[in-house]
């Protein structure tokens, strides 16, 4: 056996399958854990890292972000990669979908996806991978063809985009997604979706446990009477005011509504993505009881468990689902200590300032919906976790593990031998404000400015080469896409 490339000695692992962490070192080898263990010997190592005490960590798997939305995706990729490694965000799991914002174009996934694969190959600091929405009926049947081809085994569905602006207001739909003028963005292709997604299941099966369709619960109609209503009674503004505008029980609705579908349609593998609320946490565990077939995972974003409309810092919080009222976050930490959430997220979506805010610049309404998060995401829910009594390992599970199993990334999630060498040492007792001035992001505000930490991402590996370094970015972007499954 070969020598170790490096080893890390003086850690305190934090495992999924531990509450708390073990002093064991960890050996790498040719970018892959290769053994796991007090007191390893570390003759022969090309280097040997003293962690110092410090936590380690698999590196996060951050099942939802958007590069490219707002931004180039060649630019994203490589700006916003940077503010994951930062984060300890070593794999970075991206929504893309044809129509307005993204590459600005419709048409079939054969010739966007490529284009897609270009524009990010070489930039990104961090591995990453792509979820795809189909959104016209031409999509349906590349379903199949996307897993067995490039490796995509999730897809999505925007349930609010039938008749509701992304933003806040309705908008034409054709021109927003781009889709033939006689097809519809609707109920029925949403169970359409579904049926193509569990054909596809069907087509690989020794991949459909891993093949999944994540679902954007908000239903339209309720947010455009509701938003007309917050706007003409004129009562309430900025974060409150979108959050009325978008009430949480259009949530609650909306995954009633896509559960049922789910059961009709035999599809067992959904995703219900960043539930904001109390109600909308309340539907999907009411769901799972009422359709046991269902194998449901519930998404919380880590802005959703640390902001509120009264905390957040202005409008730059503007957001899909909005933030919440204080009750809310409570409630959500409530089933995040139940175990009832299955992972944490980012929902990262950098939108600079000339792009965010409009006409006038405190109308929330005219604001685009939005912001980055990864690299807050381990160390808030490190602070924020361990405070409120999370066993550590459970923020391993939340924001590594269970991802890592769900999306088909095999070869990630743990500390573990025959795992990708992805680490993150993180100093628990480093207390720091946040500042977006700080923020290797290029967006110029964040909705947690001011925020206290208590823990602090210090070091990233990916595949054992080390990418951060005392909260530096350092090297060349040596990130990888990821065809799923990713082979052990």
């Amino acid at each position: 056996m070969s020598s170790p490339d490096l080893i890390l000695t003086g850690v305190h692992v934090v495992h999924h399958d531990h509450a708390e962490p073990q002093a064991w070192d960890v050996a790498v080898t040719d970018g892959v854990i290769t053994a796991v263990g007090p007191g390893l010997d570390t003759v022969g190592a090309r280097e040997v890292v003293d962690g110092e005490g410090r936590l380690l960590f698999p590196g996060v798997v951050d099942a939802h972000q958007h590069w490219g939305i707002y931004n180039e995706l060649a630019i994203d990729t490589e700006t916003e990669s940077r503010a994951c490694a930062q984060g300890g965000v070593t794999t970075a799991l991206n929504y893309m979908r044809t129509g307005q914002y993204y590459l600005n174009r419709g048409g079939s996934y054969a010739e966007f996806f490529p284009q897609v694969l270009a524009a990010s190959e070489g930039r990104a600091y961090v591995d990453y991978a792509f979820h795809l929405a189909p959104m016209s009926k031409e999509h349906l049947g590349e379903i199949s063809s996307l897993v067995g081809e490039h490796g995509v085994t999730s897809f999505k569905i925007f349930m609010f985009y039938g008749s509701h602006g992304l933003h806040g207001r309705s908008s034409s739909q054709s021109d927003f997604l781009m889709i033939p003028e006689d097809e519809r963005y609707d109920l029925a292709h949403f169970e359409f979706v579904m049926r193509a997604v569990q054909k596809a299941r069907a087509d690989h099966p020794d991949l459909a446990d891993e093949i999944s369709l994540s679902l954007h619960c908000e239903t339209a109609e309720i947010m455009t009477a509701y938003t007309k209503l917050v706007e003409e009674e004129g009562a309430l503004t900025g974060l409150a005011a979108y959050s009325a505008s978008r009430p949480q029980h259009s949530e609650g609705l909306a995954v009633t509504i896509a559960s049922y579908l789910a059961h009709e349609t035999d599809l067992p593998t959904i995703n219900l993505l960043h539930l904001s609320s109390a109600k909308a946490m309340d539907a999907a565990l009411r769901m799972a009881a009422t359709f046991p077939e269902v194998d449901f995972r519930r998404e919380v974003t880590v802005g959703h468990l640390l902001a509120d409309i009264d905390t957040a810092s202005g409008l730059g919080a503007k957001v899909n689902p909005p933030i919440r009222p204080r009750d809310d976050v409570e409630a959500l930490w409530r089933h995040v200590l139940a175990g009832e959430v299955d992972w944490v997220v980012s929902d990262h979506a950098c939108c600079r300032d000339e792009l965010k805010f409009g006409e006038p610049r405190d109308d929330v309404f005219v604001a685009k919906s939005g912001f980055g998060g990864a690299e807050y995401l381990l160390a808030g829910m490190v602070s924020e976790g361990v405070a409120r009594g999370l066993p550590l390992g459970e923020v391993a599970r939340l924001t590594a593990w269970n991802p890592a199993r769900r999306f088909g990334l095999r070869t990630k999630g743990a500390v573990e031998v025959g795992l990708d060498a992805d680490l993150v040492l993180v100093d628990p007792a480093r207390p720091w404000t946040v500042r977006a001035s700080d923020s290797e992001s290029t967006q110029e505000y964040t909705p947690f400015e001011g925020f206290e930490l208590t823990a602090q991402v210090t070091d990233t590996f990916l595949r054992g080469v080390r990418v951060l370094h005392d909260g530096k970015v350092v090297g060349e972007p040596r990130g990888r896409y990821l065809s799923r499954p990713t082979a052990r």
